[in-house]
């Protein structure tokens, strides 16, 4: 059961690089967001110590198939093997450290170094070195392996992987968000998801936690969001998607949830679904055509169920520390400097799945990325240059519903509070905080990896 968050979060203790400091009740230092030692510490100790999301194993749907990622700022190749199994290795050459791949994604049996071309199977092994006469008669290939994550899981298709074996089995890490990946992929008729049809990919110049602040933020859509939601209901009228979210006052339905080890939801599907979740659905290309195709090969009420399933989860899942569902999506947070992060939206589609019902998500998909990620873009680099610029404010305000009293423990264990609560960023960086404690007490090292 998780106990109740204000008694346990607000005030981290001691920590061993003193980043206690930066805390306080309520309010977290700007420093978190704009200080370049914090954020190196982070890409070290923080990425190095918990479970971070690599990829979806149906992005590599054939073997010998390669994607590059990072953990933090270490690169990594997200692989498929010959036996259809998927791993990550470490994307530098343990020879002089230059990346032995260099290419974002292929299809490749073997990775070559390009400076002196050591070779290397895609399961790690080192297989051939030129003039390897020269290193004498007791050297080895198998010495000189590429290293690899200390530990590699894999959750429903979902590939996770810690830089150290100091971590608890995915399942357990994972907590309550279990339930709700669980609930995600399947809805409808459990056709599997694919997540093979591309990404809209952008850079932020904005510190990754404002990315990562505000995907479980339900205070700002009806501000940040107005002039989308303005214009959907000019054109559509006032019940589409996202209009049910509170501009006066916390009274709705929706709840912001604490599901354990940092991971949060916020639960729109009491209201999403209240009617038809397809109905609130603005026209988009090709959706009457879609509706009548899917009404006359399912029937009307069938059909409405496939349809209502094909508008997105309603469901915003935020996994520590960089993973986002959100609606029909799967989003990485990437972060690459303390003021720019790359994130990515993946789109997903039905294996086996109507035709009509995976053209319906894709033209979905395309929508907020669009339309509203551009708000919420412009909101982090805003965010971004006051905290830079204006240093005699020096504290970042998290306090909502800490002290109103509004929430409760449910049924299930986890906590909850009305959805415009700041439960979400009290949640994470409690996590941050014990990571980041345990992580440097203990440094980090190469007794940290598998070679």
């Amino acid at each position: 059961m998780v106990e109740k968050v204000l008694e346990r979060t607000v005030v981290p203790g001691p920590l061993g690089a003193n980043y206690g400091r930066y805390f306080r009740d309520g309010a977290v230092h700007r420093d978190l967001y704009i200080k370049k030692q914090i954020f190196d510490d982070e890409m070290n100790y923080l990425f190095g110590n918990t479970w971070v999301f690599i990829g979806h194993e149906t992005e590599l749907p054939n073997p010998n198939d390669f994607i590059r990622r990072r953990i933090g700022r270490r690169p990594v190749i997200f692989v498929k093997k010959d036996d259809g199994s998927v791993d990550v290795l470490i994307n530098r050459c343990p020879h002089r450290g230059a990346l032995i791949c260099r290419f974002e994604k292929g299809n490749a049996k073997r990775f070559t170094c390009g400076y002196h071309a050591w070779s290397f199977e895609n399961d790690g092994s080192c297989v051939a070195i030129p003039l390897r006469h020269a290193y004498g008669d007791d050297f080895k290939l198998e010495n000189h392996s590429l290293l690899k994550p200390a530990r590699v899981e894999n959750y429903r298709g979902f590939v996770f992987a810690s830089m150290t074996q100091d971590v608890p089995p995915l399942r357990e890490h994972l907590a309550g968000a279990a339930t709700y990946i669980d609930q995600w992929l399947d809805r409808g008729n459990g056709e599997k998801v694919v997540v093979n049809n591309g990404a809209m990919r952008f850079t932020s110049h904005s510190n990754w936690k404002t990315v990562y602040d505000n995907a479980g933020d339900g205070y700002h859509p009806p501000f940040s969001h107005e002039s989308m939601l303005r214009v959907f209901a000019r054109r559509y009228g006032d019940e589409t998607d996202m209009s049910y979210f509170p501009s006066g006052a916390d009274e709705g339905p929706i709840p912001s949830r604490d599901l354990g080890n940092g991971h949060t939801l916020i639960d729109q599907r009491v209201a999403m679904h209240s009617e038809s979740a397809w109905a609130r659905q603005h026209v988009h290309p090709g959706r009457e055509a879609a509706e009548a195709a899917v009404f006359d090969k399912f029937g009307p009420q069938e059909g409405r169920k496939l349809l209502d399933a094909s508008t997105g989860a309603g469901m915003n899942l935020s996994v520590f520390p960089n993973l986002l569902f959100i609606g029909n999506q799967i989003q990485i947070v990437e972060p690459v400097a303390v003021d720019k992060t790359v994130i990515t939206f993946f789109s997903t589609s039905l294996e086996g799945g109507d035709e009509n019902i995976n053209a319906t998500r894709m033209r979905m998909q395309e929508d907020f990325p669009s339309f509203g990620e551009v708000d919420d873009t412009a909101q982090w680099e805003s965010c971004q240059e006051g905290m830079e610029t204006v240093p005699e404010l020096e504290w970042i305000d998290i306090s909502r519903h800490m002290r109103t009293g509004a929430g409760s423990v449910e049924s299930d264990g986890y906590y909850t509070e009305p959805v415009t609560s700041d439960l979400h960023m009290r949640v994470y960086y409690a996590e941050w905080s014990r990571v980041m404690e345990r992580a440097t007490s203990k440094g980090v090292g190469e007794d940290n990896v598998n070679a």
